[in-house]
């Protein structure tokens, strides 16, 4: 016997079982939900006829598993909002929707839920949950609701949504936020050997987002190669699986006595050409597939090198940020404790990278130091007085100007005038700026977590000196304009939409997407020398070859720091005492021998200048030819 229903417990049970149904709908699960969020859901003014529609259609049937399923749901879900069906009592049955004014701030806060991509030819924005863009992923069990404004932007439509808003109340009432993940961009290969590679590596390793990145833009680069000789197929099967692969927890004490658990990581990739050398890396989104990456990438930087070295990388997902001293000297040692034993002037020599300055190189040293019992000196980084080149810290940076100077005289121009934007504001940033001011560029911004920072009038030494103490202080870059009122700090920004001639990424991977990719080209870059290891997405990458932006790959360009760490050991082992000048010297060699012999691999396989990949594609050819001989020589290991 059915009991009669008022009618506003009867739209509160039909919007629970839309809820209910939405979430089946988009594979969104519902763990023990916490407090309702309202968002105020309604049948509005838009659609009148929506209250009139029947809660239930169709012929009787009999009730299934999932009908059961759904009724407990519902159950569960109105109990939770008992107190809110008495409160609606009160309420007229008809509400109008609220749209969000503040959708910046949400959207900082739930851009998992949007993707860029292409269509018809244009960039758009689209939603997660429906794959839809713009005013079409608006179309849902509510009706034609949004924003009533159509000069909005899509952004702004997919925030005022309430697809999207349901979306993210369920993400928020769960007690496990719910992630949606992109799928993993798969470029199409001219070949099937070179398909069936990137295949492989999918089927191993299907989570490792940014290493199967890398693993593609490699392929993509030795297509013409593998297709001359099928030997390479069995060699790039070796290839790609490191050595030796260490991950372990790094417990560790702050301040306050409380106990904190990190994951250490530690990527031997390859050490065909002799032991590892490669950067520790402290940072939250620190992982088993960034690791994998980075080594990858530090294998190929290697072994282009003039040097015979393999590869490596690691580090955590510790956040050095904020931590005292003594909490960044406790974790270290931590991490140190169990690492030392993979370490050695034969095995594996790690250096400086994201998180990791000459604190944490000091802190590690001692701490290995000590369970090694010698004193080899054999990290490489930044040193205050226990040996070290004079120009370590500076050595990435430069080198990435000097090979911006060969690939700028080779097209007959040099940096006089040239306008270039930057960004990051580390190490690399930093000493990006001082040479291109040397050579009398105009670098114009450089950026942080939170944004960017322009000044039209260029940066001198000054400013760069005034740049270094407010990151030394730890604060933030919107602190330039108060000495220069003239600068501009935009919030939760890129600097990619500033006019320029040369950028220079030297903040992250893939800090540089689809649209970042577009801006660049719309604001008139012709060259893009990449900082930071694999800085573009794969669709930006597709963007700017499709514009004939040239790109300089961070295998050789950023090759500097593999110079540099080198030339401490030899400064160990033959006591010989760099001055500024002969170091600067020594390191413009050898970049200019990275370049010559990335240009001779890919003219030899076809690759003509007028391409915009050419020095991308040589490099990784050359460098793959020289372990591939290695490999070869040394038999199955």
């Amino acid at each position: 016997m059915l009991l009669p229903v008022s009618g506003a417990v009867m739209n509160t049970m039909m919007d629970d079982m839309n809820l209910i149904q939405q979430a089946q709908r988009h594979h969104l699960v519902v763990r023990e939900l916490g407090e309702e969020i309202d968002l105020e859901i309604g049948p509005g003014d838009d659609d009148p006829s929506f209250s009139n529609t029947p809660l239930i259609g169709g012929p009787p049937r009999e009730p299934s598993v999932e009908d059961n399923d759904e009724s407990k749901n519902m159950v569960m879900i109105s109990q939770l909002r008992s107190h809110d069906q008495d409160m609606s009592k009160a309420q007229p049955a008809k509400r109008k929707k609220k749209v969000v004014k503040r959708w910046r701030e949400e959207w900082a806060d739930t851009y998992k839920w949007a993707y860029v991509d292409v269509k018809e030819g244009t960039a758009r924005i689209f939603c997660s949950i429906c794959r839809e863009y713009g005013r079409k992923h608006r179309r849902n069990p509510y009706g034609n609701e949004g924003s009533r404004n159509m000069q909005m932007s899509a952004l702004e439509e997919h925030n005022n949504s309430l697809l999207h808003k349901e979306a993210l109340r369920l993400q928020l009432a769960s007690k496990d936020k719910i992630i949606v993940d992109k799928p993993i961009y798969v470029k199409a290969l001219m070949s099937k050997t070179a398909g069936s590679i990137v295949e492989a590596a999918l089927k191993r390793d299907p989570n490792e987002v940014e290493f199967i990145q890398s693993v593609q833009e490699v392929v993509h680069a030795l297509e013409r190669v593998i297709a001359k000789n099928s030997h390479y197929v069995n060699i790039m099967e070796r290839l790609l699986e490191p050595e030796r692969m260490i991950v372990f927890r790094v417990p560790w004490v702050d301040d306050r006595g409380e106990t904190h658990v990190n994951r250490g990581f530690r990527v031997q990739f390859n050490q065909a050409l002799g032991p590892c050398r490669g950067g520790f890396r402290f940072h939250p989104s620190m992982s088993l597939s960034v690791a994998k990456f980075l080594a990858f990438e530090q294998t190929l930087r290697n072994a282009l090198s003039p040097y015979k070295i393999g590869g490596a990388a690691g580090g955590s997902d510790f956040d050095p940020k904020g931590k005292s001293d003594n909490e960044v000297m406790c974790f270290c040692q931590s991490f140190m404790n169990e690492i030392y034993r993979y370490l050695g002037i034969d095995k594996d020599l790690p250096s400086e990278e994201m998180g990791v300055g000459t604190r944490e190189m000091g802190y590690l040293f001692g701490q290995y130091r000590r369970l090694a019992g010698h004193f080899q000196g054999s990290f490489t980084g930044p040193r205050i007085f226990w040996s070290g080149s004079s120009l370590r810290t500076e050595a990435t940076g430069y080198g990435l100007v000097f090979f911006a100077q060969l690939l700028l005289a080779d097209l007959n121009k040099d940096f006089k005038g040239i306008r270039c934007v930057v960004s990051g504001c580390g190490k690399i940033a930093l000493h990006v700026l001082e040479k291109l001011i040397a050579y009398g560029a105009l670098p114009v911004t450089v950026s942080d977590s939170k944004g960017y920072l322009v000044d039209e009038e260029g940066f001198d030494y000054d400013k760069i000196a005034l740049l270094r103490e407010i990151k030394t202080q730890q604060r933030s870059l919107r602190d330039y304009s108060k000495t220069y009122a003239r600068a501009k700090y935009y919030d939760e920004a890129k600097p990619w939409n500033e006019r320029c001639d040369v950028a220079f990424p030297c903040a992250t991977q893939n800090e540089i997407d689809q649209s970042d990719a577009m801006n660049l080209v719309n604001s008139g870059c012709r060259i893009l020398v990449e900082g930071s290891n694999m800085p573009c997405t794969p669709e930006a990458v597709d963007v700017l070859r499709k514009s004939n932006v040239l790109i300089a790959p961070a295998v050789a360009a950023g090759a500097g720091g593999v110079v540099a760490g080198e030339f401490e050991l030899n400064h160990e082992c033959n006591s010989v005492n760099w001055s500024p000048q002969d170091f600067e010297s020594k390191l413009q060699e050898a970049i200019k021998q990275t370049y010559q012999r990335s240009l001779k691999a890919a003219l030899d396989f076809g690759y003509s200048k007028e391409s915009p990949e050419y020095l991308a594609h040589g490099a990784v050819i050359s460098a793959f030819l020289t372990l591939a001989q290695a490999m070869t020589d040394q038999g199955c290991v």
